[in-house]
């Protein structure tokens, strides 16, 4: 046999092979359809329930269409987003106006924790009538004192007192912020501010001292009451549009995600000095003051 007759051959084989998968697959679809026809016939109770059957999925593709609609217009309505119970900073949403209006004065005393210039601001301007000081963890650009907030006073004379301590996108980079609180609380004067701008909802940024994200309710606990302040206002600021990745495993993939913002403001009044505060003896009532972790649904 030569080649071409043996490729002849095989041409043939294969050509019959085909044939016989074809054949079997158009025997099975019509034997599929004979079977079918015969039970819608003879069978009202199969045809009834083939008819919901259809029904169902007509109406689960309407179902879907129509909450991609609502997704859709939801996530073209930023107001949607927001949590009527969240407030917003009003007076201190721009904070270092306010800040300078009332701390840019001869004779008046500022300290800036977390001073040195990392994303371009420098706050020192701010204060140009006032005595201005710098306090970071590393040297740098705008940094008068090098040393750790967590031992914040010991860096200063005994008596030495500030009439507003503030500081803006640092708070979620202490390790322990109530030890921060404190130390920043004995370096204010009666009659003086302390301010934190921090985040609530941010990208994971200068790790691994990226520690803490913060609530409005959050800040009011690290300088209540129990601890000589009265708070001016606390509220969020720079609402954020946000959704569950495509990539998660749970079922709230791709849905929307409400009630975030960027950045949290916090402005208390230092109203009276308060001996020995220790965080493990304090009352909660001292803390939360009326507040309550919601009640159980009935």
């Amino acid at each position: 046999m030569n080649k071409i007759e043996f490729a002849k051959k095989r041409t043939a084989a294969v050509v019959v092979a085909v044939s016989m998968i074809l054949s079997k697959c158009i025997i099975k679809t019509y034997v599929k359809r004979i079977i079918k026809y015969v039970l819608l016939t003879i069978n009202p109770s199969y045809k009834k329930g083939t008819d919901i059957m259809n029904q169902l999925i007509e109406q689960n593709g309407v179902l879907r269409n129509m909450q991609n609609i609502l997704d859709y217009q939801f996530c073209n309505n930023d107001g949607a987003y927001l949590h009527q119970d969240v407030p917003m900073a009003k007076k201190i949403a721009d904070w270092p106006s306010y800040l300078s209006e009332i701390g840019n004065k001869k004779g008046m005393k500022i300290l800036e924790v977390g001073s040195r210039v990392v994303t371009g601001s420098n706050f020192r301007n701010l204060f140009a009538e006032a005595e201005y000081t710098g306090f970071d963890f590393y040297a740098g650009e705008n940094v008068d004192i090098v040393g750790d907030a967590h031992k914040l006073s010991s860096y200063f004379e005994k008596n030495e007192k500030f009439d507003i301590v503030f500081s803006s996108a640092v708070f979620e980079h202490f390790a322990m912020p109530w030890i921060v609180a404190m130390e920043m609380t004995k370096l204010i004067k009666l009659g003086g501010y302390v301010f934190v701008a921090t985040h609530f909802s941010f990208s994971s940024h200068e790790r691994p001292w990226h520690f803490f994200q913060f609530s409005d309710m959050a800040l009011k606990v690290l300088f209540p009451p129990a601890l000589g302040f009265e708070c001016v206002e606390a509220g969020m600021v720079c609402p954020m549009v946000g959704r569950y990745s495509s990539i998660m495993t749970y079922e709230n993939k791709n849905k929307p995600i409400t009630g975030l913002y960027m950045g949290v403001h916090f402005l208390a009044k230092k109203i009276k000095e308060v001996e020995n505060f220790e965080w493990s003896i304090v009352n909660l009532t001292d803390i939360v003051g009326e507040t309550k972790y919601p009640e159980p649904k009935k």
